[in-house]
């Protein structure tokens, strides 16, 4: 799902306006990198938690030339899947396995059944 594909289905649900629905999506976001930026987590129960981890400096290599570099330190945010989530996804992977379903990720099944004219 993308950007403008959450604010489509949040103006849907909500009865509010794309633009309505667009200034909640970015304030959201807006909000969440702030508290990045400040080093704060931010958990979302039942969905996850967003953490800053900080990466010591070490040194690498160029792939192209073999040829030593230096990597800075550096603070990357990450992500942890809640349990609720977790369990939500898998739970439909079983019911997804159970049914005998099209997995919508895999679309050689779909060129093969268009091949024989299924």
């Amino acid at each position: 799902m993308t950007k403008s594909e959450l604010i489509d289905a949040m103006a849907e649900k909500n009865a509010l306006t794309k633009a309505r629905a667009e200034l909640v999506v970015n304030c959201i976001f807006d909000s969440m990198a702030e508290a990045l930026l400040k080093g704060e987590g931010i958990e979302i129960r039942g969905f996850g938690s967003f953490t800053v981890r900080p990466y010591k400096p070490y040194s690498g290599r160029n792939p192209r030339t073999g040829a030593p570099v230096e990597v800075p330190p550096k603070r990357l945010p990450f992500f942890r899947v809640g349990k609720e989530l977790k369990e939500l996804v898998n739970a439909s992977r079983a019911q997804f396995a159970i049914t005998g379903g099209d997995d919508p990720d895999d679309d050689e099944d779909d060129e093969d059944d268009a091949e024989a004219g299924e």
